[in-house]
């Protein structure tokens, strides 16, 4: 019982007042929830890009992907994949994207981490991943795979 209240303790220590995310897990704010369990809460996102279009959040507040362990990564994406299968099951969806807008360059407006499911329909007028961003850089994949490599190193 101690370390729940613990949790809860630190929970509330990193939860931010003015976040819209952070007020819709204490229950603050009206929202469409799905799911809520294991400090993680899905809910309906109120501007849908497709019908059951759903967020996936972290009920602790970080702002980015790289603030979280990696053990909440983990149990976020585990859920995310779950409520993914189960969207997709229950709205005759023939798929979804799964994806995160990590910082402001990516997308991302509310500064809570994340997940987006979007259920995907024939002819729904989306498009796959690669529709995101075009790339037109100078550099060849093998430039910057080999840019990349050094930071996968063993140290």
């Amino acid at each position: 019982m101690g370390s729940h209240s613990g949790a809860r303790a630190e929970s509330e220590e990193r939860a931010v007042s003015g976040c819209l995310f952070c007020q819709i897990a204490r229950g603050e704010r009206t929202s469409h929830t799905i799911f809520d369990k294991d400090g993680v809460v899905a809910f309906l996102d109120i501007f849908p890009c497709t019908p059951g279009h759903t967020l996936v959040i972290p009920r602790q507040h970080y702002a980015t992907l790289a603030e979280m362990p990696a053990e909440e990564v983990g149990k976020l994406f585990q859920v995310a994949a779950m409520v993914a299968a189960k969207v997709q099951s229950a709205l005759g969806a023939a798929g979804f994207n799964l994806g995160i807008n990590n910082g402001k360059a990516a997308g991302q407006e509310v500064f809570h981490v994340h997940v987006h499911i979007i259920p995907r329909y024939p002819d729904d007028g989306g498009g796959s991943m690669k529709s995101v961003a075009h790339f037109k850089g100078k550099e060849t994949v093998e430039q910057i795979a080999a840019k990349l490599r050094p930071s996968f190193a063993p140290s």
